[in-house]
């Protein structure tokens, strides 16, 4: 049985959203140093530019600060309390 390597399946995924019009960049492009840079450091998960305009196009009718909201809580979850 043939299975599906991460590798196969990442490609397949970069094709499809580049076929709709999604801009594909590399690490390379947008690290720590690079004149694209997006991130400060490595170790950000999420790019806080881009994630904070779409989520104000995606949802144009609410206030800034429910916007800033709801990205605080996506970038710094609560700890599990024990």
């Amino acid at each position: 049985m043939t299975g599906f390597g991460e590798s196969v399946i990442e490609q397949a995924a970069l094709e499809w959203l580049g076929a709709i019009g999604w801009q594909l960049l590399t690490a390379p492009d947008i690290a720590p140093g690079a004149a694209g840079a997006e991130r400060m450091d490595y170790r950000e998960a999420i790019l806080e530019g881009p994630a904070s305009q779409r989520s104000a196009r995606l949802n144009p009718d609410l206030p800034s600060a429910a916007l800033e909201d709801a990205f605080r809580k996506l970038t710094r979850p609560k700890r599990a309390r024990a």
